[in-house]
């Protein structure tokens, strides 16, 4: 494992130029990157130029200013032989893994696969998620909310339950029914419940207020910048390091000229220099006041286990550089991911957040007798709690809150609960059961796949962008709303490495390796010693998997699915398109079909869910094809008859027939009608019937006017290269005007705009919503039969 290095070809003039500036000078100061990339750079120079015979020193800085650099030049130091030996190894052993198994790869399933030490180990996780969702079974499970008042008045004796004064209204949800935790799992169930607490007395049995403390979170590390880019900014972890890197490396601020405007961005430690500590503290009392302070001594946080240690955290290289005051220097997106950074940072040193927290269990059961004035609920089989909390002081709130996985911040307010004491009455106003089922595990997103990877010790943080990058560009993994799920041929490759290489994309065996890794950096493992057992057992693996591998160009994967045609085994094959289920008995049947796979996971084939529809233009059978936008139906005469449609049923929704529709409408050119077609992406559009001769077409007309201001242009159905469908101005491109969800005739009832979006979402459901920029006007499209509603009496 003695490693031979080469110059690149063409680069030679620049080891040469090297040489010749260092037979210059007196010493030679070598300031790269200070983490094991920047060490290596230094070491391979090093190497170059001490032909020379000239002191050689390292000088190290995590931020680019006038101060850090000349601190460094100051106090330079030795090279690193352990950090260049670690990133050595790292590199020797991530070649092992991927220049051995990726040619097997191509040669069992298809070429420019890639298969790596992490980026594997992520795919399984991947893969493992999505099958775990495949195998779960939802659970019907009823909540049962009461809506309660202070004031004893029926509704109907003096006012309506909707006209109540907000500060008497509360809602108390069921928990606990006969003094065990309530689990209501059918309608019939929940409507007895209701029906016996709409005859109920209602009675406060604990009222329970705290006070908790919320503290700031860590100053970011590279793994927790790339979480919250990707949660706030909807940045990748490749374009956040990307623009980390900008800020980095300086950008022109005026009178300064080039400064860094953030230390260095690839770092695992959370620990902050004296001197920025100091200032922050210095800035927060000038602009909160001493109380925003966490007292006389400043926050430290704990690093993980196994951290480098090497850099401080990241943070502006000056507090007193303010968003504000750069913003007119940088883009957008800097300016965006400077501004997180530089509130992360400030906020990491502020007091902690004080919450007033409120429990009230409300019991529900018949009064016990005494008369009007001991009105004490007997025995209540059901009791109810309601939650509030209101935030006492603000603290590192005031500048910045952590975000959920879903992107929303905390919302530390749960809701006002009016003044309630122990055993007080209340009346109830309506009660309302609803109907729930378990959730499925999330799928992962770049953040919570992130947060996996570093949680198990996978990898580290500065990799983590280009892992996330590889497994999408090999189409291993597909993005949907931020979430990350495999492909077929994520799948399959997968499948392939865990059979075949069990220790490689092992979670445990990777995070051990880390470990070693890591041993080497401090001098305690040696690196010949770590790479020659890796390799002892990789090897005997290797010759395994060359010799074992189904080879799916010719074999394939078994499925339990018979072949329509002759009742064989189909299997799985890969082809340039993708993969398709093709019989086991190839040559003899030449049966082969698209297919798709159903939310469990189950292989659907396609040609079963077709009809045999004949050619439109020469009356042969259509044929199922595969392209690289997915299926379609071709004509079985080609290459005579090249005529193609979009498969019905796919996403692509083509109208229930695929024959042209032939219209009213004169084309303008030629005067012959117009027929009704579709896109290869489903999109319909008017096509004049002498084509190729005329080749006009337009959109079809939605009858829907674009909401823009002042335009007089209707919103068309369009759709983007990669397939997917939005609704954009006929009047493009003078009017720029385009939108994801569906457009709805009808004004807005808040500020008249012609048109409405329909918007729909899992957690929220559909809605109406105003395009207007400045009109918020949104309303729920749910059905009132979705939640039951019971008054009470």
């Amino acid at each position: 494992f003695q490693a031979e290095y080469q110059v690149i070809r063409g680069k030679r003039a620049i080891i040469k130029e090297l040489n010749q500036t260092a037979g210059q000078v007196d010493a030679v100061y070598l300031g790269s990157d200070p983490d094991r990339e920047g060490e290596a750079i230094a070491w391979h120079i090093a190497e170059e130029i001490e032909s020379q015979g000239k002191p050689i020193h390292r000088v190290l800085f995590h931020e680019l200013t006038k101060k850090a650099i000349h601190e460094a030049l100051t106090h330079p130091k030795i090279l690193n032989r352990s950090l260049f030996e670690a990133q050595q190894s790292r590199r020797i052993l991530d070649r092992l893994v991927g220049y051995l198994i990726s040619p097997l790869l191509w040669k069992k399933v298809k070429p420019g696969l890639s298969a790596g030490r992490v980026q594997s180990v992520a795919l399984r996780l991947i893969c493992e998620r999505e099958r775990e969702i495949q195998r779960f079974e939802p659970e019907e499970f009823w909540s049962i909310t009461a809506r309660l008042s202070t004031s004893l008045n029926k509704p109907d004796d003096s006012r309506l339950a909707g006209e109540q004064r907000p500060a008497e209204v509360f809602e108390a949800r069921l928990w606990r029914c006969q003094n065990h935790k309530c689990k209501v799992t059918n309608e019939e169930q929940a409507l007895s419940i209701v029906e016996s607490l709409r005859s109920s007395a209602f009675q406060v049995a604990k009222v329970e207020r705290k006070t908790q403390r919320r503290n700031p979170v860590p100053p970011f590390i590279t793994s927790t910048l790339q979480q919250d880019a990707a949660r706030k900014l909807r940045y990748t972890a490749k374009r956040t390091m990307s623009i980390a890197q900008q800020l980095y490396e300086g950008v022109d601020v005026g009178k300064e000229g080039a400064v860094g405007l953030i230390t260095y961005m690839r770092t695992d430690s959370t620990r902050l220099s004296d001197e920025s500590i100091e200032a922050v503290r210095g800035f927060i009392e000038k602009t909160w006041g001493k109380p925003f302070l966490p007292g006389n001594k400043p926050n430290f946080f704990k690093n993980r286990k196994n951290v480098q240690d090497a850099h401080e955290a990241i943070r502006p290289s000056d507090v007193l550089r303010t968003p504000e005051a750069v913003a007119r220097f940088l883009s957008k997106e800097q300016l965006a991911l400077y501004t997180l950074i530089w509130k992360r940072f400030v906020a990491c040193q502020m007091a902690p957040a004080l919450i007033d927290q409120t429990t009230v269990d409300v019991k529900a059961g018949s009064l016990a007798p005494g008369g009007t004035d001991s009105k004490v609920v007997a025995g209540g089989p059901y009791s109810l709690r309601a939650t509030g909390s209101v935030v006492k002081f603000p603290g590192f709130m005031v500048l910045y809150e952590e975000t959920r996985e879903n992107g929303e911040e905390g919302k530390e307010a749960e809701g006002f609960l009016p003044e309630l004491v122990e055993n007080q009455m209340v009346s109830l106003l309506h009660v309302v059961p609803k109907q729930h089922f378990t959730q499925p595990p999330a799928r992962f997103s770049e953040a919570s796949l992130i947060r996996e990877l570093e949680e198990r010790g996978i990898g580290r943080p500065s990799t983590y962008a280009s892992i996330l990058s590889t497994i999408v560009d090999k189409e291993y993994v597909s993005q949907d709303k931020q979430r990350l799920s495999p492909t077929e041929l994520g799948f399959i490759v997968n499948d392939l490495l865990v059979d075949h290489f069990p220790n490689v994309v092992n979670p445990e065996f990777t995070a051990k390796m880390e470990e070693d890794l890591d041993g080497i950096e401090v001098g305690q493992q040696s690196y010949l010693r770590v790479l020659d057992e890796f390799y002892r057992q990789f090897a005997v693996t290797l010759e395994a998997a060359k010799a074992n591998m189904r080879n799916l160009k010719s074999i394939g994967l078994v499925t339990s699915l018979e072949c329509p045609k002759c009742g064989r085994h189909l299997h799985i094959r890969w082809s340039r398109n993708g993969p398709f289920a093709s019989c086991s008995g190839y040559p003899e049947c030449d049966f082969a079909s698209d297919y798709e796979r159903d939310e469990k996971g189950r292989i659907r084939l396609l040609t079963n869910a077709l009809e045999a529809e004949p050619c439109d233009k020469c009356g042969r059978d259509m044929v199922l094809k595969r392209g690289r936008y997915g299926s379609f139906l071709a004509c079985s005469g080609y290459p005579e008859c090249k005529n193609t449609r979009p498969l019905p049923g796919s996403d692509a929704k083509p109208a229930a027939s695929s024959r042209p529709q032939t219209t009213d409408v004169k084309c303008d050119k030629c005067g012959g009608n117009f027929l009704v077609k579709q896109s290869r992406f489903g999109i319909p559009f008017l096509a004049c019937e002498n084509y190729p001769k005329c080749k006009n077409a337009r959109p079809v007309s939605t009858g829907i006017s674009c909401p823009a201001k002042d335009c007089d242009g209707e919103l068309i159905e369009r759709a983007t290269k990669k397939g997917r469908r939005f609704y954009g101005c006929s009047r493009y491109p003078a009017c720029r005007s385009a939108y994801w969800d569906e457009p709805v005739k009808g004004p807005c009832p808040q500020c008249g705009s012609p048109t409405m979006l329909q918007k729909v979402s899992k957690r929220t459901g559909a809605k109406l919503v105003c395009p207007n920029p400045d009109c918020k006007y949104q309303h729920s499209m749910e059905q009132p039969s979705d939640v039951a509603q019971v008054d009470a009496p």
